[in-house]
Formats: C-alpha cells, sequence, structure tokens
C-alpha cells in the first residue's frame, strides 16, 4: 500500500513538473528584448563595468587618508635596567597608536584617467555584446523560421507525389502502369520523409541554439510570432543600403580609439616616475602600565611627519621603460590606422554582398515558382497518362533544389544584412 501512494506521488510530481514547463511567445524584437534581460553573456559583461568601477575607487583611496589604529603589549618579565647606580624597573606596559597619513603622486592621478579609460570600454564591451547577442538572436530566429517553411515546403511536396504514388500504385493494380513507376514514386516518397525528419532535427537544434542566447531553461518551449517577409522587404534592403557608415559609430572603432587613449596615458603613467612623491602623516600613541609604577617612558604622544622623495638614478629603468611605452604605443597607433581603413572596405564589401544577395534572392523566388508550376503542369499530365514517371521524378527534384536554393538564398539574405547592420551599429 505504502509502495503505491508513493508511486502515485512520484506520478503527480512529474505532471506538475510537466505543467510547469514554461512556454514564451516572442516576436523578434521580444526575443532581442528577452536576451537583454537573460543572456548570462550579457550579464558578466555588465559585471566588467562594475568591476572597473570599483577598481577607479581603488585608485582614489590611494590619495585618500588611510587611517589605522594599533595596540601592543610589552613585558620585560621583571627585569630592571641600571643607570648610574639607579635601578629602574622595567615594568609591565601597553601602547595604543592611531595613525593618518596621505600620500600623493602623479601617477595615481594618472591611473584615475587610466581607470575612467576602463570603465568606458567595459561601457563600449557591453554594447558590443548586447549587438552580438543580437545579431546571433536574429540569426537563430530567421533560421528557425526558414526551417520550418522548408518542412512546409517538403510536406507540400509529399502529399503531392503521395497523391502520384497511390494514384500509380492503383494503376499498376488494375494493369495500366508498370510497377517501375510506382517503385520510382515510392523512393521518392522515402526520400522526402527521411528529409522532412532530418529538418525537424535542425530545427530543434536551432531551438536549443536559440534557448542558450535567450538565457532561457533548456526545457522552455519558444514559439516565433514574426514571419520572414520582415527580413525580406526590398524596402528593408534599399533603407538599409541607404544608411552611410559612421565611424565613430563602430564599437570595434570606438575600442580601439579608447585604446591608443589607454597606450598615450600609458606613456604619461610612465613619465610619473621621473616626478617627486609627497607623504605626510599624524601619529598619536598613549601608554599605561597597568597599575604599576610608571617607568621610563620615552614614548611621544604626538608626532607629525612630511615626507618628499624625488628619484635621482635608477641605472636606465625609467628611461627603457618610457622607450617600451613609446614602441607600444606605435604599435596601437599602427593598429589603429589599419582597422580604420580595413572598416572602410569592409563597409564596401557588406554593401556589394547585401545587394548581390537580395539579386539572388529575388532570382531563387522566381525560381521557386517557376519549378512549382512545371513540377504542378507534369503531374497534371502524369494523371492522364501524357508524361513519364521519370518525368515526374525529375520535376520533384528540380523543386525541391529549387525550395533548397530560395532557403540558402533568403539566409544569405539576412546574413548579409545582420553583417552590414552590425558594421554600421544601425
Amino acid at each position: 500500500m505504502l509502495k503505491r501512494l508513493n508511486l502515485v506521488l512520484a506520478i503527480i510530481c512529474v505532471c506538475i513538473s510537466m505543467s510547469a514547463q514554461e512556454k514564451i511567445a516572442l516576436s523578434l524584437e521580444e526575443a532581442k528584448e528577452y536576451a537583454y534581460e537573460h543572456n548570462r553573456s550579457i550579464q558578466n559583461a555588465s559585471i566588467d563595468i562594475q568591476v572597473a568601477e570599483r577598481s577607479k575607487w581603488q585608485t582614489l583611496a590611494t590619495m585618500l587618508p588611510q587611517i589605522s589604529a594599533s595596540f601592543d603589549y610589552l613585558s620585560y618579565c621583571g627585569y630592571s635596567m641600571e643607570l648610574m647606580g639607579i635601578s629602574i624597573p622595567m615594568n609591565p606596559s601597553g601602547t595604543f597608536g592611531a595613525t593618518a597619513a596621505v600620500a600623493l603622486s602623479g601617477s595615481q592621478v594618472v591611473g584615475t584617467i587610466i581607470n575612467d579609460i576602463a570603465i568606458d570600454m567595459s561601457n563600449i564591451s557591453l554594447d558590443k555584446t548586447k549587438q552580438s547577442i543580437e545579431a546571433s538572436v536574429t540569426k537563430l530566429y530567421v533560421s528557425a523560421l526558414a526551417m520550418e517553411k522548408t518542412i512546409n515546403l517538403l510536406k507540400l511536396s509529399l502529399a503531392n507525389i503521395e497523391s502520384l504514388y497511390e494514384m500509380t500504385t492503383n494503376s499498376v493494380k488494375v494493369g495500366v502502369a508498370e510497377q517501375t513507376d510506382a517503385d520510382k514514386l515510392s523512393v521518392q516518397v522515402a526520400s522526402l520523409q527521411n528529409s522532412i525528419k532530418a529538418t525537424e532535427r535542425s530545427i530543434e537544434m536551432l531551438y536549443n541554439s536559440l534557448r542558450l542566447q535567450l538565457g532561457t531553461p533548456v526545457d522552455c518551449e519558444i514559439t516565433l510570432t514574426d514571419s520572414l517577409d520582415i527580413m525580406t522587404s526590398e524596402e528593408a534592403t534599399i533603407n538599409l543600403l541607404s544608411k552611410s557608415f559612421e565611424l565613430d559609430n563602430n564599437y570595434d572603432y570606438q575600442l580601439l580609439k579608447k585604446n591608443l587613449d589607454m597606450s598615450d596615458m600609458q606613456i604619461k603613467l610612465t613619465v610619473m616616475d621621473y616626478l617627486p612623491k609627497v607623504s605626510a602623516y599624524y601619529q598619536y600613541s598613549a601608554k599605561t602600565y597597568f597599575g604599576q609604577d610608571e617607568g621610563m617612558n620615552m614614548t611621544p604622544p604626538n608626532m607629525v611627519g612630511i615626507s618628499f622623495s624625488l628619484p635621482i638614478w635608477s641605472s636606465g629603468q625609467r628611461t627603457t621603460k618610457l622607450q617600451s611605452a613609446k614602441l607600444n604605443n606605435k604599435i596601437s597607433q599602427n593598429t589603429f590606422l589599419d582597422t580604420k581603413d580595413a572598416l572602410l572596405v569592409q563597409d564596401r564589401q557588406l554593401r556589394f554582398n547585401l545587394s548581390s544577395a537580395y539579386e539572388s534572392f529575388e532570382i531563387q523566388n522566381k525560381n521557386i515558382e517557376v519549378s512549382q508550376r512545371v513540377f504542378d503542369n507534369i503531374s497534371n499530365k502524369y494523371e492522364y497518362g501524357r508524361a513519364s514517371s521519370l518525368e515526374v521524378t525529375n520535376a520533384n527534384t528540380d523543386l525541391i533544389s529549387a525550395q533548397s536554393n530560395y532557403i540558402q538564398a533568403l539566409l544569405e539574405l539576412v546574413n548579409a544584412q545582420i553583417e552590414l547592420q552590425t558594421l554600421i551599429n544601425e
């Protein structure tokens, strides 16, 4: 009885777990917003900003007063000091001390500026991460829609071939058609069924990748509410091609500029090693003898000090360090200029790619319409005995090839759009 009760409870728990499975329906824009909030790479990039901000405050704190306190206990174990025939007891004592100190140098000031640049770079990296995740979500979203459309097209072709196969099988039974014709069509049916299953597995892989990008649970059921028309209209392509490329809007360019600023500040940081450093402190001390007679107390209660240090000779260490910083800065400048030219060339190439991809998509869109009409025409002729099974098979193969080329052209168009959007930060 107890075993049955446990089994029932286990079944109930499983049912509750299955019913609690998360389900979400997302448009493309909603998918992007969802990823902004839940994607872990974006979360990590946000944390990097916080780390950079705290690093800045660590540097600022070194320029502010530092206060410390201490307590020391000292016992000479009954020892007495003899001085000019006088015995001076060395009684147990405790000393409380408090010290306030502040130190200033040019390196600290430059370090704060470097921290500001690091914060700016972290913010740019966050925006770049969001852009990268947005591009990945868009590609996966559209790819999933494209695969679903592929399945619909394949199922339509399968229904047509199955209808012809059934008709041919019946014709074979009454002796008006050859068995080889039915066999050829049966192979086509099996091939289409296998293609549908393979495409369904591909879709599941795409949805799993989309779940990772969105940051959803692995068992979350996702429904896509947009259609492919949002990415394949002529107007969208023309509008994108009309957008000019502003280098300052590109995140890679922004990061390189900040990296160049960082390199300049590294030179200034090295120069600060030649400048003096100033520090000051105040110390308070109080001593007690724990009820014993007061012994010799040579500790002043208050003390103030100022330190001024000037580097004079380092055997060429600072000079070599400065030269290395200048050489690294030259490398950064060359990298910056090379990347600037590369981005301008990339802009031209991506615009060419997008124009070519759209033209190819238009051609394949017309090709699939023509192939469908040809297949329908051959199928009608076959039904009336005016076309062979080989012609039907060839027409079906051409139709499937046209469908595949259409989907491939569509994905290339979407990828070309995303690449240009990423470059111009549109």
